[in-house]
């Protein structure tokens, strides 16, 4: 019985690790009753409650995130879902976790549920929750589309940056183009798949919604896509797609994950309103400068 039962452990353990090496950024989904600590060792304990249980997960081994380099994986957490049974052999860590989070003083976080300052370096622990699966052109999600994200990020310096315009496309659409970068470089990835999702840890997607546009009152998921090689920039346009209708909007909103454990990053802005020239002009000088062969101006 005391073989069977170290084997038990040790599969336990197994599992735990495999977990790990595969985590990311995402912890959970409809999680409530959220909680954060994190210690001077660099690990973090998040306590909360989803699918009908209270669960503990350690998390540490990452922070910030590193350029795009081809050979490499971007930085990611390692994650305990056992509270730190798979890591210190101790069922009771997550119980004795002695936290050192003092309040949080960094910059203002999107969609944040939890922040704080770790007291022994200084960096930052934050837990953010946004609808990121939700399907395209304003469709009615799933139950699993229409899940709340869970996300963790571990960080010193600044945020990554979402920088979009919004101005017209043949006059009569309307468009957002930009870049997304971290450290003045931009973020983007080397393999995805047809229809854009990223298959290496570097790529990542801007989801657009738009407010009060054809497909009702309130934000609606309009679409996502990845940022381009080198510069991390993108450029999309609001046009009929088969039977669903352009999604023109009053106000438009993107947001994208952080590149490997930094925050998760959003944008709003109002729609360009009624077609100028001299404006369109400028914005298409603007794409230009891009030097995107992807993103023309029209």
């Amino acid at each position: 019985m005391r073989q069977i039962g170290m084997v038990l452990a040790l599969l336990a353990v197994l599992a735990v690790a495999a977990r790990a090496a595969q985590a990311s950024q995402l912890i959970d989904r409809d999680a409530t009753h959220i909680s954060l600590e994190s210690n001077a060792k660099g690990e973090a304990m998040l306590t909360y409650t989803a699918d009908g249980k209270v669960k503990h997960v350690l998390a540490w081994g990452a922070e910030n995130a590193i350029a795009p380099t081809p050979g490499r994986k971007q930085v990611a957490f390692k994650l305990d879902y056992s509270g730190g049974y798979g890591k210190y052999h101790r069922t009771s860590y997550w119980a004795s976790f002695n936290g050192s989070c003092v309040p949080y003083d960094g910059p203002t976080l999107a969609w944040s549920v939890m922040a704080c300052k770790s007291a022994s370096d200084g960096s930052y622990w934050a837990l953010q929750s946004w609808q990121r699966a939700l399907p395209n052109y304003g469709t009615s999600p799933t139950p699993e589309q229409r899940a709340w994200e869970l996300r963790l990020s571990h960080w010193t310096g600044n945020l990554p940056v979402l920088s979009l315009t919004a101005d017209w496309s043949y006059r009569k659409y309307e468009q957002i183009f930009g870049t997304y970068t971290y450290d003045g470089t931009g973020i983007y990835g080397f393999k995805s798949t047809s229809s854009g999702v990223p298959l290496d840890s570097f790529g990542r997607n801007i989801y657009v919604d738009t407010f009060s546009s054809a497909y009702g009152a309130g934000w609606h998921r309009e679409n996502s896509f990845l940022t381009h090689k080198l510069k991390g920039s993108f450029c999309y346009g609001f046009f009929p797609h088969g039977s669903h209708p352009a999604g023109n909007s009053v106000r438009y909103r993107a947001t994208a994950e952080g590149p490997g454990v930094t925050p998760d990053v959003m944008w709003q802005g109002t729609s360009p309103g009624h077609y100028n020239r001299t404006a369109d002009a400028t914005a298409n000088s603007d794409i230009k400068e891009l030097g995107d062969p992807k993103c023309k101006p029209n």
